[in-house]
């Protein structure tokens, strides 16, 4: 009687083992369902169907329908537009001239958020602008070259900006000497500004 109790579930053992066996070959044989395929998505259709409903068409990208959170990198054109704007102007003074012909250092981010359906733009930047200019120092024209340092900066700080004046060979020049250049310089201040908020609605724009 043992024997014959224990023979069926020997007997069911292996039918275990075939059916687990078969499984797996059915789904290495391509019965399971086949991975998606990309799709590109064209704005175009997108445009249409997003004003079928009568709605604006969305801020964001063609995939961020719902305009949530999307946030676009600006750097490449940010950083050309500031060069572009402040890389030559000039200015005289009582006593002397002086140029601005280089942004010698533009490091930083731009960017530009979609939340919500909202489009908000910032920025985080530090400047340095390198001058060259000639004054009449002690009965004798002197030519002086330099950079105009701006520290960091964020959208909307424009007018708490500060320059702060380097000069690359000051030998010879007094401390009276170097206080009167430094105002004179630091009066590019007021164009520089007004070079930024143009730079700060063109990227509103964007």
């Amino acid at each position: 009687m043992e024997e014959t109790a224990t023979a069926p579930a020997a007997a069911a053992a292996p039918a275990e083992k075939a059916s687990s066996y078969g499984y797996w070959v059915r789904e290495n044989t391509g019965d399971a369902a086949p991975l998606p395929v990309p799709r590109k998505l064209d704005p175009a259709a997108a445009t249409v169907n997003g004003n079928g409903n009568g709605n604006p068409p969305p801020l964001g990208s063609v995939w961020n329908q719902a305009g949530t959170w999307e946030e676009k990198n600006l750097n490449s054109w940010a950083n050309g537009r500031i060069k572009d704007l402040l890389g030559s102007f000039s200015m005289e003074f009582p006593t002397g001239k002086a140029s601005i012909y280089e942004v010698s250092k533009c490091s930083g981010d731009a960017f530009q958020v979609t939340v919500r359906n909202k489009k908000r733009v910032g920025y985080n930047y530090e400047l340095s602008l390198k001058f060259r200019g000639e004054w009449l120092i002690k009965e004798e024209n002197k030519k002086l070259k330099g950079h105009l340092d701006i520290p960091e900066f964020s959208f909307g700080e424009i007018d708490d900006l500060e320059v702060q004046v380097r000069f690359s060979d000051d030998k010879g020049l007094g401390y009276d000497d170097k206080t009167r250049l430094c105002k004179d310089l630091k009066f590019f201040l007021s164009p520089i500004q007004e070079k930024l908020r143009m730079f700060e609605e063109e990227l509103k724009g964007r």
